[in-house]
């Protein structure tokens, strides 16, 4: 018990740190799923000056991300990450994220983002046609990268009203930021920066060539005014313009533009990935989406009112992002001391709230590493906590993005089932790569095999 009547969770004694430490290197999604399997739904870790507090039930999420969200910052790690990703929408705090919310949130109303669902299927169907071109090929097409290439232009042409894939390396610039991102969390920001390091070298060469982007982006856009008026670009322009100083403003820009950009495209292309990994392994799963997409679509075009009938590919993508959620691991920090579960929290702790290891929480996921679609089958709802499944955060600052990039994973998944066999390749098995999001280490090569008619291929 502490002075304040609550209790301390147990966790690994203090002389463990420097095991800890390697593995938190080494293998993330291990280290959590021990800690809560050999400690139970709250897990107290001592690391040096650092004390964790691992939180694994609903009601703890429900707590710290949504009804005492105000008590808790963005914690351990995304301090550091500010020196690679600056004060963008997902490591701000206070006012400016307010802000930065209001002034991006309505780009992702409902009835704009439908509006894009032909940009969407019209990249879903290039997708199938480049993919078509490795149909029967010796070596297997690199599926991941054609994806993330997809959903890098969706965000262009949906949010920013640009194409994006007129900049070359763009994505490569998005990466070498993600990885020193993820390297200050992982280092706890204690590596010097002027050190000669690769990682510190391709960051800072990244670092440039996005603001130089954003510099060409943001002068474009104020030459040629976007029709309608409402993308993202015009409004971090009329949201920072009131800055004084245009140092300032041309920071803020970039910050949020390489975070909503590297956010939103990524996330989805993981799922996206997940998915097409899982289903390859479930020929059973992918015969009925093959057969839902048929039987919705025909050879015609998708349209977007075709989504509220494609249910089992909403169940699967659900599943799929229950086994590997895009958004991994929430972590905060307590501005005032809290109580958790009837656990004490002391001011300035470090908690972590992770999607991974909830979402297989045994109490509430029968056999919990299995792919199950049918857990999410409407006509048989099972009845479990609200916060037992958060793949896209929750409370205030659940993710903004989550219709748009929902729609883009269901148009991608129910055109590449329609007209396209995606094989594994034997042997091969992708490996977790716990970063801001949940990538696939390895990529995701994979054969091909074409089984649309020649009408849908016209369609």
């Amino acid at each position: 018990m502490t002075a304040s009547g609550g209790r301390v969770p147990p966790g690994p004694p203090r002389r463990a740190a420097l095991g800890i430490l390697r593995k938190l290197r080494a293998d993330r999604l291990g280290l959590m799923g021990e800690a809560v399997r050999e400690y139970g739904d709250a897990v107290r870790v001592a690391i040096g000056p650092k004390t964790l507090y691992i939180f694994n039930h609903p009601d703890h999420a429900k707590h710290v991300l949504a009804d005492n969200a105000a008590n808790y910052h963005k914690g351990i790690g995304y301090t550091e990450a500010k020196r690679a990703l600056g004060d963008g929408l997902l490591t701000s705090e206070g006012a400016l994220w307010k802000e930065q919310r209001r002034a991006i949130q309505p780009v992702f109303q409902h009835k704009r983002i439908a509006a894009q669902a032909d940009v969407i299927i019209d990249e879903a169907l290039g997708l199938v046609d480049r993919l078509r071109a490795h149909t029967g090929a010796d070596a297997p097409a690199d599926v991941l990268t054609e994806v993330t290439a997809l959903t890098l232009g969706v965000l262009g042409a949906t949010l920013l009203d640009i194409d994006l894939g007129a900049y070359d390396g763009v994505g490569h610039s998005f990466e070498a930021v993600q990885d020193q991102a993820m390297f200050e969390m992982e280092t706890l920001g204690l590596v010097p920066r002027w050190l000669p390091l690769k990682g510190q070298r391709a960051f800072r060469s990244a670092r440039s060539h996005l603001q130089e982007v954003v510099g060409i982006l943001v002068e474009y856009r104020k030459a040629n005014p976007s029709s309608a008026g409402d993308d993202v670009l015009t409004r971090l322009i009329a949201s920072t313009a009131k800055e004084d100083d245009k140092r300032v403003a041309d920071r803020r820009m970039r910050d949020e533009l390489v975070t909503l950009l590297l956010a939103g495209h990524e996330t989805t292309a993981s799922t996206v990935g997940w998915t097409l990994d899982l289903v390859s392994k479930h020929p059973e799963v992918r015969a009925r989406l093959h057969e839902e997409a048929v039987a919705v679509y025909g050879d015609r075009r998708p349209a977007y009112e075709d989504l509220t009938r494609l249910r089992y590919t909403h169940m699967v993508l659900q599943e799929a992002m229950r086994l590997h959620p895009p958004v991994w691991i929430l972590p905060r920090r307590a501005v005032a001391e809290d109580e958790v579960g009837g656990y004490h929290v002391p001011a300035g702790a470090e908690v972590l709230i992770c999607p991974y290891t909830l979402h297989r929480h045994p109490r509430y996921w029968p056999e919990p590493d299995s792919f199950d679609p049918e857990r999410f089958d409407p006509d048989t709802p099972v009845k479990r906590p609200r916060y037992a499944h958060i793949p896209f955060g929750a409370g205030p600052r659940f993710c903004v993005g989550n219709h748009l990039g929902m729609m883009e994973a269901t148009f991608i998944i129910s055109t590449l089932m329609r007209d396209l066999e995606l094989a594994r390749v034997p042997g091969f098995r992708v490996k977790p790569e716990p970063m801001m999001s949940l990538r696939l280490g390895g990529g995701l090569p994979m054969f091909v095999r074409d089984w649309s008619t020649p009408a849908r291929r016209a369609a």
